[in-house]
């Protein structure tokens, strides 16, 4: 059974910063490709960010130059750094990863931000 657990929520003032942590289980975690999702109140679910299982990382433009992604293989985590928040990233964000064409999800965790 996989098992992805988000942690890190919370309520920040605009311009601050969050970290959020994914613990996963129930995968060979090093060779699988991990994103985070956000989903804003009344919106769409929408991809953050993505890492490989050699590091390499994406960003969406909406986060880019602000956020940071990465992931410890000997934890089965993976992290994301957010800095500069704006009322617009409050939403609630999820852990994801696939397999065999499969996607799991974890329960997410809410970022609220204060103007």
């Amino acid at each position: 059974q996989v098992y992805l657990v988000e942690s890190g929520g919370g309520t920040v003032q605009a311009g601050g910063s969050l970290r959020l942590s994914c613990a996963a289980s129930g995968i060979n975690f090093k060779i699988h490709t991990m994103k985070w999702y956000r989903q804003a109140p009344g919106k769409e679910r929408e991809l953050v960010a993505t890492i490989g299982s050699g590091g390499n990382t994406v960003y969406e433009d909406v986060v880019a130059g602000r956020f940071i992604i990465s992931r410890d293989n000997s934890r089965n985590r993976v992290s994301l750094q957010m800095n500069s928040l704006t009322i617009e990233d409050t939403a609630v964000y999820y852990c994801n990863t696939q397999r065999q064409n499969v996607n799991f999800w974890g329960r997410g965790t809410r970022v609220t931000v204060a103007s």
